[in-house]
């Protein structure tokens, strides 16, 4: 690729991105638009804008970005939670690195890359952009030793900088932990593969097992039960109350009439619905007999177990409960808006085998994507693209079009493969059995890192064909020269590509693309109501696997390719921006992991530093520079002693609790007579299914009649009779719906739910 092909990349971004930033001022300023741009404000403050026509609602300012810059780092770990704050370091982490990077490499290794032979140089925006690289420097060239000395040097600070970050984040944890208001999963272990016995429910012998064992510090325990359809019953009746409670200014109609049709098929008449002539009281009689939720057959091998303080919890968790690793396998309990509860039933035993199926998966799922790389890589390579295809030199025949197709189609294309790459690790990792949505989310970033990594970096930079990359993995001895021939010639791309995926999408998270649209539907096409229960949660399983691989390209092209370097500090300074204000006003944090993603960034880095030594190594082996590729070799010990440094020292505090804290907690409570409030408030912790209490459906005016009800019915209609018909709610289109039956049936789950945790807490 050229200078020019580069330059109309670079054009058609800039121009992308200063169209969405100047439409995000615009619309944020927009009534209509308060929930999508201040979703999370909204829903904690309950801010509204102004309604009223002002004409600085249509003139586009920067405003928002002096407002993002002033938050502190205090602000945003209160508003967003400790895992926004260890994204933020990221990027801080990012910035620092690379600024340094910039000024030695641009300045220092760039003019000897572009100067790395005596030949006759053309016009800028005619020259190859391979002449920027070190693919330029003569073979025994005595100006290698600079780049060795920039390696060098980005390498050491990087390290530093790593270890003062680690620290910081450890710091911040301990300080989450200890000062934050008592958090009942620090009391609570979860107890997975419990064995069944003939003794009884399993209830029963989770109680006998932790009185006879841990006899002096249990508290009591709560199973888990597997009625996932009385849970979706439950969701359902909360939506539908929801609903109601917007309903204003008509009534709704009690006599409701199925709808008879005939079926296509068999010619058998069907209704659409049919009332049940069940009452609220015959409920009760029956609930009263005896719970469905106490069945053995319900049950899962699953419990809740609470201690009465913090270190007993923590020592149940880290120790092996019997000689059978498989079974009362206990782990430290996520916190309860955290508890991902359609996965607590399944069966320990169960849970290698959908691990190795998921890893099976994904791996398979990396391999397939091989064919669209490939493809984007001939888009790339527009000379033997042509050569296989005659027909395309008249189509690329204009030179625009030419520059259009190498500099900004490919990364484009790729760009839209990924997007589906998200979803299904997500659906891996669900898949996987984890118990908290905060694990699910970790696993998924895990894995779109690894596949980004895979896919973005290494089969591009090997690709020319599948037959290739193959041939280049059945002989792991030379990974390091292919990676060294392969990499200077791959960075026009990875240019392309952070302009594209980089600048451009980063734009368009601002835009919010997709909630404007969906806002846009459901305001004036749809006529819906708004939802105000839903804000979404940040994505970290696709923007931290995205930072790093951006990180990652820094760093193998900061020595190789130095113009990639600036493009990516707008990037990182521009995501600096943009992601601190999507935290702080439109993603909620419903869940946290304690700052886990940043052991994640962590290695990484370390990763990305590591691949760099060994790159360059190769490179200084290919120029013949004995010297420069000798003093390589200790910098990569170097790099892997300082990483094992790191977790001896740092890692422990992000995989358990210290207990000297755990301890002192306790005390404190003891001390100060919290104990007890702390002990009761665990009994409504853990609650597998919310409790509506009675959903107020009183002020709900009927008219006509329920002829299932009989004579009950008229008892009903006047209870729900409401004294001011102005704040009735109802809705015109809901006209027919059997109000008190939904009424009877959430009483009725509620009074069950009831039944469960009275002979719990018993």
């Amino acid at each position: 690729m050229k200078i020019s092909g580069l330059l109309t990349s670079a054009g058609i971004n800039i121009g992308l991105c200063v169209l969405f930033l100047s439409l995000y001022s615009v619309l944020r300023k927009q009534p209509q638009n308060v929930r999508v741009y201040f979703g999370r404000r909204i829903a904690e403050e309950q801010d509204r804008l102004r309604g009223a026509f002002i004409l600085e609602r249509f003139v586009p300012s920067t405003g928002w970005i002096v407002k993002a810059l002033q938050y502190t780092e205090e602000e945003i770990l209160a508003a967003a939670g400790l895992d926004a704050v260890v994204f933020n370091r990221i990027l801080v982490f990012s910035i620092r690195i690379f600024s340094l990077a910039a000024i030695l490499c641009v300045f220092g290794v760039l003019p000897l890359n572009y100067f790395g032979q005596d030949i006759k140089h053309v016009r800028i925006p005619s020259e190859s952009l391979d002449i920027f690289t070190i693919g330029n420097v003569g073979v025994r060239s005595r100006w290698l030793w600079v780049h060795c000395v920039a390696l060098y040097i980005i390498s050491g600070v990087a390290c530093i900088l790593l270890y003062i970050e680690y620290k910081h984040i450890a710091r911040l944890r301990l300080l989450h932990l200890t000062s934050a208001t008592p958090n009942p999963s620090h009391f609570t272990i979860l107890i997975r593969g419990i064995p069944k016995t003939d003794k009884g429910p399993c209830s029963n012998v989770v109680d006998d097992f932790f009185t006879k064992y841990h006899a002096s510090s249990y508290l009591f325990h709560q199973v888990v039960y597997k009625v996932g359809k009385v849970q979706k019953i439950m969701t359902g009746a909360k939506k539908a109350y929801n609903k109601f409670k917007h309903f204003k200014d008509n009534t709704v109609d009690q006599g409701c009439r199925a709808i008879s049709y005939r079926c296509c098929l068999c010619g058998a008449s069907s209704n659409s619905f049919k009332l049940l002539s069940t009452e609220f009281e015959q409920n009760r009689c029956k609930a009263g007999n005896v719970s469905s939720l106490n069945f053995p057959d319900e049950e899962c091998t699953a419990a809740f177990v609470f201690f009465k303080t913090r270190y007993a919890a923590l020592v149940a968790s880290e120790i092996l409960q019997t000689s059978n690793p498989m079974e009362w396998v206990a782990n430290l309990a996520p916190e309860p808006d955290d508890v991902y509860w359609s996965n607590l039933w399944l069966p320990y035993k169960q849970l290698w085998f959908r691990r190795i199926a998921t890893l099976i998966g994904s791996i398979v799922f990396m391999f397939l994507f091989l064919a669209p790389v490939t493809f984007i890589q001939g888009l790339s390579q527009l000379e033997k693209l042509q050569q296989k295809l005659p027909f395309l030199k008249g189509i690329l025949k204009p030179k625009y079009m030419s520059q259009l197709v190498t500099g900004y189609l490919p990364s484009v294309v790729l760009q839209i493969f990924l997007y589906t790459v998200a979803p299904i690790m997500m659906l891996f990792s669900t898949l996987e059995g984890p118990t908290s949505h905060s694990e699910r989310k970790r696993s998924a970033c895990c894995k779109v890192l690894y596949f980004t990594i895979w896919n973005i970096f290494f089969v591009n930079v090997l690709s020319g064909t599948v037959i290739s990359q193959l041939n280049v993995l059945s002989s792991p001895k030379d990974i390091p020269i292919e990676l060294a021939r392969a990499v200077p010639g791959q960075a026009t791309f990875f240019i392309t590509y952070v302009l594209t995926s980089g600048w451009a999408s980063l734009s368009s998270e601002l835009m919010q693309l997709f909630g404007l649209i969906w806002n846009f539907i459901r305001k004036y096409i749809l006529r819906m109501k708004e939802d105000t229960e839903f804000v979404p949660s940040f994505p970290y399983h696709t923007e931290v696997p995205k930072v790093m691989l951006f990180g990652l390209l820094g760093f193998t092209c900061s020595v190789l390719a130095p113009l990639i370097l600036p493009f990516l500090l707008v990037y990182f300074f521009l995501g600096y921006v943009v992601y601190r204000n999507q935290l702080l006003n439109v993603y909620r944090t419903r869940y946290d992991t304690g700052g886990l993603y940043w052991p994640i960034a962590h290695n990484t880095v370390i990763f990305s530093l590591v691949l760099t030594q060994i790159i360059c190594l190769g490179v200084f082996g290919l120029k013949k520079s004995p010297v420069a590729a000798g003093f390589t070799i200790p910098l990569i010990i170097g790099t892997l002693l300082f990483n094992q440094y790191c977790r001896n020292r740092l890692l422990p505090l992000f995989k358990t609790f210290p207990a000297q804290d755990l301890i002192d907690m306790d005390r404190d409570d003891e001390r100060s007579g919290r104990i007890e409030e702390i002990h009761h408030q665990l009994h409504s912790a853990y609650c597998q299914f919310a409790d509506t209490g009675d959903v107020p459906l009183e002020k709900i005016q009927t008219v006509g009649r329920d002829e299932d009800q009989g004579s009950s019915s008229g008892d009903s209609s006047g209870k729900e009779t409401c004294e001011d018909p102005r704040k009735d709610l109802s809705h015109p289109t809901l006209k027919g719906l059997p109000v008190s039956r939904l009424q009877n049936a959430v009483r009725s789950l509620t009074f069950l739910i009831r039944l469960q945790k009275r002979g719990l807490s018993e």
